[in-house]
């Protein structure tokens, strides 16, 4: 497994080792113990999956306030998409900055996005496959979001946004200036 830093603090790029031959690869996706040995601890209790039927689908700016904030770990099974993660957290050196990474099945790219973080992505490629772990359940009543193209983040979500696929909830997301984030940083 390589993790490499990002942009944003605290986020990760997270890629397995794949050992492959005629017949494909094999992977593991997510190991707790290999976490372990460099220092990362989550208790991951729940696998969440979407399929993005058009390319250009945006889903996000998504977060889970506290007491149920969630860490995630998100990977593309099939088709391409474009992840991003913005840091929320008050006091943060990079609150209101925004990483990215394009997952594919054939790069095997995931992110590693902590508490304190909006997360979305659009997707690139039709039928596209999102599967992502987070450490505490879904919980409605904690369930926020920003807008996705927010001119103060600045977001390059790389396709036309004119064109863009948007829930009804993502579409009415306030912007970050008028959202006040119920995370703090702790250094």
């Amino acid at each position: 497994m390589k993790v490499e830093k990002t942009s944003v603090l605290d986020v990760l790029a997270v890629i397995p080792q794949r050992f492959g031959d005629e017949r494909g690869f094999f992977c593991e996706s997510y190991s707790k113990r290999r976490f372990e040995d460099i220092g990362l601890s989550f208790d991951f209790v729940q696998d969440n999956y979407s399929i993005s039927a058009k390319a250009g689908t945006v889903r996000g700016l998504h977060f889970q306030a506290p007491p149920h904030a969630q860490t995630k770990l998100v990977r593309c099974g099939q088709g391409r998409l474009l992840d991003v993660a913005v840091d929320i957290r008050k006091g943060s050196p990079t609150y209101g900055q925004w990483t990215s990474a394009e997952m594919s099945f054939e790069n095997g790219v995931q992110l590693l996005i902590p508490k304190g973080f909006l997360h979305g992505f659009v997707t690139l490629e039709p039928n596209t496959e999102t599967i992502y772990k987070s450490d505490d359940y879904y919980a409605p009543e904690c369930d926020g979001a920003v807008r996705f193209d927010d001119p103060e983040i600045g977001v390059d979500w790389g396709i036309d946004l004119k064109t863009v696929i948007l829930s009804d909830k993502d579409r009415a997301a306030p912007l970050l200036k008028d959202f006040d984030s119920p995370f703090v940083y702790e250094g």
